[in-house]
């Protein structure tokens, strides 16, 4: 297991907020991932894929800052 893995894994393990976050952005990845299978997408659907996309960045600017604190 590298550095990363380790620092990813304890963060898991005791980090509430990292983990709920981690989680989160894989539920966001499902969402998106559900998006990309249909042929058409009404505009409805296209508006929801911008937000979600903008909640799973804002999400993953956290958990980088979450790392970084814990790799210093």
């Amino acid at each position: 297991m590298d550095i990363e893995q380790n620092i990813l894994q304890n963060l898991l393990d005791s980090d509430s907020q990292f983990r709920m976050l981690y989680e989160e952005h894989s539920l966001f990845e499902k969402r998106l991932a559900e998006f990309k299978k249909k042929g058409f997408l009404s505009a409805q659907e296209e508006l929801e894929i911008l937000n979600v996309k903008k909640m799973k960045l804002a999400g993953k600017d956290r958990m980088e800052r979450l790392v970084a604190r814990s790799a210093i």
